[in-house]
């Protein structure tokens, strides 16, 4: 069975660094891209950042452009999310997720129904 597993989350200084994880097990995973997003304590899930993972395209929310990377390890299976500046604004539980299958453009990368298989979330918390 294909899981995502996330790991990286922790306590963090605003003005640290965070770099989340978002390894795939299974020797059949495979998808057309992966995601990550984010919910804070009250507030609803929100895009955080999107890789395609043939051609390798990236895509962020417009506010985190410049402070959050994402990446891959395609040997892995992996993806990442290289978190800089943070500020207590950004504490939240970050979910990785991924598009299997054909997916047909126009590609809604920041649509969270657009994925079919999440990972159980990871907590970062950025105090001030």
């Amino acid at each position: 069975q294909v899981q995502l597993v996330e790991s990286g989350g922790g306590l963090v200084q605003a003005g640290g660094s965070l770099r989340l994880s978002c390894a795939a097990s299974g020797r059949t995973f495979s998808s057309v891209a992966m995601g990550w997003f984010r919910q804070a304590p009250g507030k609803e899930r929100e895009f955080v950042a999107a890789l395609s993972w043939g051609g390798g395209s990236t895509y962020y929310a417009p506010s985190l452009k410049g402070r959050f990377t994402i990446s891959r390890d395609n040997a892995k299976n992996t993806v990442y999310l290289q978190m800089n500046s943070l500020k207590p604004e950004d504490t939240a539980v970050y979910f990785c997720a991924a598009r299997r299958g054909v997916w047909s453009p126009p590609r809604a990368y920041y649509r969270e129904n657009e994925y079919d298989l999440w990972g159980q979330g990871t907590q970062a918390t950025v105090s001030s």
